[in-house]
Order: C-alpha cells, then structure tokens, then sequence
C-alpha cells in the first residue's frame, strides 16, 4: 500500500511540474493577438502560406512560404508585433 502511495504521490509532482513550467512561457498581459501579427504576416510581399507558428519567452517566430517557394523565419515582438530581426 505505502508503495502505491508513493507512486501516486511522483506521478502528481511530474505531471504538475510541466503545468507549472507552461504557466510562465506565455506572452506577456499586453501582447498583440497572434490573428494580429498573422495578418500582417499575410501582407508581405509574395506571401503563399504560414507553415508553422512557434512561441518562446522572447516572440513569435512564423515560418512561411512565399509564392517562389521561398521560406522565411521571423521572429516578432509580441508587444509591438514587429519584426525584431529588422528593427
């Protein structure tokens, strides 16, 4: 019984533990909405289509395709939803 206990007790700490790590990566209270930085996305040149959105603690990175299957990463600021490699 005590070692069910245990068991039950380490599964909680490790499934707690990445809920908690979740909680601090998210964008900041007064970021834009991310339908606002794809819109803006969707207005450069020669745009095709968005292949990927990912999220860390400094920005949006989308990943596109442009309509000469060109591919392009950049990474924008979620408060100003600029592009932070062209500032």
């Amino acid at each position: 019984m005590r070692a069910i206990t245990v068991f039950a007790a380490i599964a909680m700490i490790a499934a707690a533990a990445p809920a908690g790590a979740q909680a601090r990566d998210v964008p900041p209270p007064n970021a834009k909405k991310l339908s606002e930085i794809i819109a803006k996305v969707e207005q450069r040149p020669d745009f095709a289509f968005i292949d990927e959105v990912d999220w860390d603690n400094k920005g949006y990175e989308v990943t596109y395709f442009t309509k000469d299957a060109a591919k392009v990463e950049i990474k924008y600021d979620p408060v100003t939803a600029t592009p932070m490699n062209l500032q």
